[in-house]
């Protein structure tokens, strides 16, 4: 039963930040450029969640972009599913308790959503190579996603941990064994 409420909450949460982003953040934009927090959505739900959860948050939440957006089926979805896999990379080898250590990681999830969208899009769309707007629109977007994961942080952090205590339950200790 916990857990339903625990994927209740987790998909309301998400449409929830789709809202925020497709609305909201077109308001507060930097030149031109919004945060993707889904990307910060997928990277906490793979860190807090078990083995296969983030992969399979963010493949669905991709492929959901990617009907809704229709620019080409699958860009998304690979990318996000990618960033929930290097979720529970990064559970396995880094801690979750310091705020600086959660910050390279959206950071570096940012960044590899971003560089493997633009390589698909280039591949797949054949949109026109850009490097010195690409490195723009990255480092802005880094730069956002970072303040709000900052922001956010204690309320992703407490609900996170009771995610992990349902899912992982006491076995933390295994992990290292």
């Amino acid at each position: 039963m916990k857990k339903t409420i625990i994927h209740i909450a987790l998909i309301l949460t998400a449409i929830f930040i789709y809202i925020l982003q497709a609305n909201f953040f077109n308001w507060f934009s930097i030149a031109g450029i919004m945060p993707n927090l889904l990307v910060v959505f997928v990277l906490f739900i793979g860190l807090f969640g078990d083995k296969t959860m983030g992969t399979m948050y963010g493949l669905i939440i991709g492929l959901i972009l990617d009907l809704i957006l229709g620019k080409s089926v699958g860009n998304n979805m690979i990318c996000l599913g990618l960033i929930g896999f290097l979720a529970t990379v990064f559970d396995k080898n880094f801690s979750k308790d310091s705020r600086m250590t959660i910050m390279v990681m959206a950071m570096a999830a940012t960044a590899i959503f971003e560089i493997l969208s633009y390589v698909l899009n280039y591949v797949l769309v054949s949109v026109n190579l850009e490097i010195l707007n690409f490195i723009k629109i990255l480092s802005i977007e880094i730069v956002y996603n970072l303040i709000l994961t900052i922001i956010l942080y204690p309320l992703m952090q407490k609900f996170g941990y009771y995610i992990e205590n349902e899912y992982k339950g006491n076995s933390i200790l295994t992990k290292y064994f």
